[in-house]
């Protein structure tokens, strides 16, 4: 079963407690300046402000867009959309928040902090490049539009979920300016939370488009090439 469409709205789920639209905004950047101040009292590098910096400013990105989103026909239920989002807040408290006994530094050299924050852009640069050549089809949850079409210009030549290549790209930079073992755990937990939602995404994609849509993805890469 599917909820009913309608337009995307942020929301955000506090035990049974569920607040939307803009108020849902201001308590995430709330939350968002908690895990700042509980990171700036770690006393971090400054590369590691910066990398915080550029998730900061992704999110804010994504919100604003989200709003944007047109009403779709079919959407992700909310308990497998907040499951999502779940996962997403921990990798990026595993990423930030340094966890006592995870504080093992795994890279030497002074030049770990910039070829982190070269990863953490170019990750933003392709999911702002995915964004655009998607257009109308972008949702802020799985979903399937009106009018649906199947995009497969620009990094969808090759990939099959670039955005989600450029969030764990985005990751990846931000563990390596962190350098330390619990960043790797949100790596991973981030991963994972779009292995997940391919898994779900794809079938969707295949029951709308058919064949299309497996000559598609035997051309292509779903996530990493030449990984997965």
């Amino acid at each position: 079963m599917t909820e009913p469409a309608r337009p995307p709205t942020p929301a955000v789920q506090i035990g049974p407690l569920k607040i939307e639209g803009a108020w849902a905004i201001v308590i995430l950047v709330l939350l968002l300046a908690i895990v700042v101040a509980l990171i700036v009292l770690a006393r971090p590098r400054p590369a590691m402000l910066l990398a915080g910096a550029m998730w900061i400013g992704f999110i804010v990105y994504w919100s604003a867009t989200s709003l944007k989103a047109p009403a779709a026909q079919r959407t992700e239920p909310a308990a497998s959309r907040q499951r999502h989002q779940t996962l997403l807040n921990v990798a990026l408290l595993l990423l930030f928040v340094p966890v006592p006994g995870l504080r093992l530094t795994l890279l030497r050299g002074p030049m770990v902090p910039a070829a982190g924050l070269t990863v953490e852009v170019a990750g933003a640069l392709l999911y702002m490049w995915s964004r655009r050549e998607l257009g109308r089809n972008w949702s802020a949850r799985i979903s399937l539009q009106q009018d649906h079409v199947l995009v497969r210009s620009g990094p969808y030549a090759r990939i099959r979920h670039p955005m989600y290549t450029a969030l764990i790209g985005m990751a990846v930079g931000t563990a390596i300016v962190a350098n330390e073992l619990h960043a790797v755990f949100g790596v991973l937990t981030m991963a994972y939370a779009y292995v997940r939602k391919i898994a779900l995404e794809e079938r969707w994609m295949q029951q709308e488009f058919g064949a299309a849509y497996d000559d598609y993805r035997r051309a292509t890469w779903a996530l990493i090439p030449p990984l997965y």
